[in-house]
This record gives structure tokens, sequence and C-alpha cells, in this order.
């Protein structure tokens, strides 16, 4: 019990642990001149960089309009053109098949002086007889 009240004694009047050294206190610092503070960019050029980007967009943005409005004209009037020339192409396609046909064909040879054969012949190339029974056309 006598060992009690030493280590409540010695606590109480030393820590147990050193305290660190107190920094010496460092004296204030002498006064000293200041600039003036800086001057604040002007916002102009990046306004002016702002505007131009923007109307920079809406050129490109209007030029590309009309390029397409052109190329979307042109391109109906190919269209059309296209369309004319099909209607052609059919118009020519019918009247040869009617130009074509037997009778007309009969017609444009009567008109020619041309004259009907009564009998149809053939010549043999290899040994060059002759074929069926042509007859001299009457006329």
């Amino acid at each position: 019990m006598s060992a009690l009240p030493q280590a409540a004694a010695r606590t109480a009047t030393t820590p147990a642990y050193p305290l660190p050294a107190r920094p010496a206190a460092t004296p204030r610092p002498r006064l000293r001149v200041v600039g003036a503070p800086a001057q604040a960019r002007s916002r102009a050029p990046f306004v002016l960089a702002c505007m131009a980007v923007l109307a920079g967009a809406l050129l490109t943005a209007l030029l590309l309009n009309t390029q397409m409005a052109s190329l979307a004209f042109e391109r109906y009037e190919l269209s059309n053109e296209l369309g004319r020339l099909r209607q052609d192409r059919m118009d020519l396609v019918a009247q040869h098949d009617m130009r074509s046909s037997p009778t007309q064909l009969a017609a444009e040879a009567r008109r020619l002086g041309m004259v009907e054969a009564n009998g149809t012949g053939w010549l043999r190339l290899a040994d060059g007889s002759v074929q069926g029974a042509p007859a001299p056309a009457g006329g």
C-alpha cells in the first residue's frame, strides 16, 4: 500500500513523458510595400471569339442548307427528265413493235414494189444443193 501513494504523487508533480520544447516565438515580420493588384483581364477577346465561332457555325449551316436545296432541285429536274426519257423509250419500243408486225412489213414491202414469193427454198452451202420448192415470184 505504500507504493500506491508514491505513484499518485509522482504523476501529479512530474509528467511521465517529457513535453516537446516550445518553438521560440518568432518576431513579427516587418512591414513591406505591396504592389497594386493586377488589372483584371478584359472579356472582350473571349466574347469576340465566341461570337466568331457562332457566326462561323451559322454561316456553315446556311451554306450547307443552300447546297442541299440546290442539289434537291437538280435531283428533281433529273428525275423529271428521266421520266420523260423512259416514256420516249416506251413510245419508240411500241412504234418498233408495230412496224415489225407481219401485216405492216407486207404493206411496206408492197409500197416499195416487192411481190410475195410463191414458194420457199433454201440453198445448202455445204454441197450447193437447193432444198424446198422455189418458184419465181409472179408480179
